[in-house]
């Protein structure tokens, strides 16, 4: 494999001699496609979680949270548990590649409005699309609900590294890491984790889940940011991984990876540390174990939490280059366009939930409110029907990435960086 070289920066901030980085890589010399596969199959799989959402017979908005949850539907929801982290992470490696080609203080201004533009569109596009009620739901006297969630936690840590970057790397995969590993000290005396409280302070939201209104709008921080900026801090400082060569680069990611799974089991089994989530097991029953010992804490994200997704995750990117040449370019095209295919497939997803509530004899109006509203009797499928939903719409939304994805390869229009 041929090789180009790009410039890199040295633990000081300064930038260092050059490194070697794989010619895999898209129009856009910053993308890698390594990680467009990595985070093509993410976005998969999140997919999945949000039709499980919207479809699920009796859907729950954590089946985790059930003590009786069964294995198929537990797996269902886990594997999903893989999806925010990658994102966050790789942001911040995406920011870190970027600064071979920009100044800092050009990608400060790049992620700085790049972090208050996801927040823009999470507030009033994605929320939009989780209720199909812009201005209200009737059924709670005109309430607009606004959920902050992944683009909310991504947008928040993007205006952190902004500033952060001008550290350079090595400070930042520093801090990022302090931050990961001993946020969970905060469990003990943080307020309690209560995203209907709407009496907490707006502090609290940094670490909890917590509510707020405004007005006529009710939001809800769902995804408390402060964990999220470490993630991002860590992806920008590792960036140098990704402009090795190739076969050292797949050895670090898998020996990452390795001792992440590691750290999980370790930390995990005699319930040292890392989530207030502690697991049990149970006479006679392996497979509820197995579930309580692999039930971590997303909301925070906890360090356990962390371990048991990004240490696959790693693994996984290091084999990217071996995927079988067809099956990595569909994934490689969900990748690349990634913001196009999470506000499209919500509205997707979303009317074909009304579609599927008319066809149950329901009345469209509904399913004009946030999933959590739906009916709880006679709407949904059963697990099976949702994966076959799944895959439909993973297959809808194939020749719109395609074409946004070539979209973007062909121009450099400044506005194609936001999309």
């Amino acid at each position: 494999m041929s090789t180009v070289v790009l410039p890199s920066e040295s633990s000081t901030g300064t930038r260092a001699a050059p490194a070697v980085k794989p010619a895999a890589v898209s129009a856009r010399s910053y993308r890698l496609d390594s990680i467009d596969f990595l985070r093509g199959v993410i976005i998969v799989i999140m997919a999945l979680d949000h039709v499980r959402d919207y479809f699920m017979l009796g859907s729950m908005q954590d089946p985790m949270s059930d003590p009786n949850v069964g294995p198929a539907l537990f797996a269902t929801r886990w594997i999903t548990h893989f999806c925010a982290p990658v994102f966050v992470l790789l942001a911040g490696t995406s920011a870190g590649l970027m600064s071979a080609r920009k100044s800092r203080s050009e990608l400060g201004g790049f992620l700085l409005k790049r972090g208050l533009w996801l927040i823009f569109i999470e507030w009033f596009v994605v929320s939009t699309a989780l209720t199909f009620a812009p201005f209200g739901i009737a059924t709670m006297q005109g309430t607009i609900i606004i959920v902050f969630q992944v683009l909310w936690a991504i947008g928040v840590s993007m205006i952190v590294l902004a500033g952060a970057q001008f550290l350079g790397r090595a400070p930042c995969l520093w801090i990022g890491l302090a931050i990961v590993i001993a946020h969970n000290l905060l469990d003990s005396f943080w307020p309690a984790n209560n995203i209907r409280d709407a009496s907490q302070p707006l502090w609290a939201g940094l670490h909890s889940q917590t509510s707020v209104r405004i007005g006529p709008d009710l939001i809800l921080n769902a995804y408390p940011p402060l964990p999220w900026i470490g993630v991002i801090l860590t992806g920008f400082g590792i960036a140098g991984i990704f402009e090795k060569a190739p076969q050292y680069r797949d050895a670090i990611l898998r020996r990452a990876g390795i001792a992440m799974i590691a750290a999980f089991v370790i930390l995990r089994a005699p319930n040292l540390y890392g989530d207030w989530h502690t697991w049990k097991a149970v006479d006679g029953d392996v497979a509820r174990s197995v579930m309580s010992f692999l039930n971590v804490t997303k909301y925070p994200p906890s360090l356990l939490y962390l371990l048991a997704t990004l240490g696959p995750a790693a693994i996984l990117c290091s084999y990217a280059d071996r995927v079988q040449a067809t099956v990595k370019s569909v994934f490689v095209t969900f990748g690349r366009v990634p913001f196009a295919f999470y506000i499209v497939h919500f509205y997707l997803i979303h009317a074909c939930s009304i579609l599927l509530g008319v066809a149950q004899g329901f009345d469209a109006s509904q399913f004009l409110t946030i999933n959590m509203m739906y009916p709880k009797t006679g709407y949904g499928l059963p697990l099976a029907g949702v994966y076959l939903v799944w895959i439909c719409v993973v297959i809808v939304m194939y020749p719109f990435c395609r074409w946004v994805a070539s979209v973007k390869s062909r121009r450099r229009d400044w506005w194609l960086s936001y999309l």
